[in-house]
């Protein structure tokens, strides 16, 4: 579970209904479920439309992965690449098909596999690398989806708003209770742009921050994979992989090796 993420939910909603009160306001007039409605339900409408069911059906996994923490050890993977890649001098590389299945990356996996059935070396890297373009592109249809929410939200609040206005307007014989229905009718305002830019924004925003970090894992295991495949010497290996995490990540991790 991802304490950042709901973490942040929290907060966000919390500072708004807290900042609301401290002005004086009141919690129910912050509740309307016609609002709710209009904005919710024409926002989910509006983002059905625009993609197709089979991208739809992915939503479950796409908050799953925005929801759930899931760690990419960088400096754990080119030190089990280095190991590999010693054994493999002097044991051959056969003897690296045993520990396969200890490997929980089915990318690595698979890369390590092709390795040690002898796949040339292009033929490999091109493999690979449309494994890659594959997955930044699924990840991408799922960054839209909500990108595309949050850019429904507000204007499905301002559809609500009007409605709401539209509504006062149309009886407007009872001066004393206008004031409270426009009121109301801007409700519909607040829950689009709120539900943009508190849950649907940073979804997106969470989900492209999580494709990032699983590229930067594949494209190392990559490099690593490329260069076991090549025979090349562990300590070149280990230079290669060190140039794609941070500096003092790598400082820390040349000190404690």
């Amino acid at each position: 579970m991802d304490f950042a993420t709901i973490g942040g939910l929290i907060i966000g909603f919390a500072a708004l209904i807290v900042g609301f009160l401290l002005e004086g306001g009141g919690i129910g007039a912050l509740s309307s479920h016609t609002a709710f409605i209009i904005v919710i339900g024409g926002t989910i409408g509006a983002t059905v439309v625009s993609f197709s069911v089979e991208e739809l059906k992915k939503i479950p996994s796409y908050l799953k992965e925005a929801f759930t923490e899931r760690q990419y050890d960088l400096q754990g993977l080119i030190e089990d690449m280095v190991k590999m890649a010693n054994q493999a001098r002097r044991e051959g590389l056969l003897t690296l098909e045993q520990s396969l299945k200890d490997i929980p990356d089915q990318f690595l996996r698979r890369g390590l596999q092709m390795v040690i059935d002898g796949v040339e070396g292009t033929r490999l890297r091109e493999m690979m690398e449309t494994e890659i373009y594959c997955s930044k592109q699924r990840d991408k249809n799922g960054i839209q989806i909500f990108e595309t929410a949050g850019g429904y939200g507000p204007t499905m609040g301002i559809i609500g708003t009007v409605m709401g206005l539209v509504n006062v307007l149309g009886n407007i014989s009872n001066p004393e209770e206008l004031s409270h229905s426009i009121a109301v009718a801007f409700i519909a305002t607040l829950y689009g742009v709120a539900s943009a830019n508190l849950l649907w924004l940073p979804i997106a925003s969470k989900l492209k921050v999580r494709s990032q970090k699983q590229l930067l894992y594949k494209e190392l295991a990559l490099e690593g994979i490329m260069s076991l495949q090549s025979g090349e010497a562990s300590s070149l290996m280990k230079e290669k992989m060190l140039a794609f995490i941070d500096e003092k990540e790598r400082n820390i991790f040349q000190k404690e090796g």
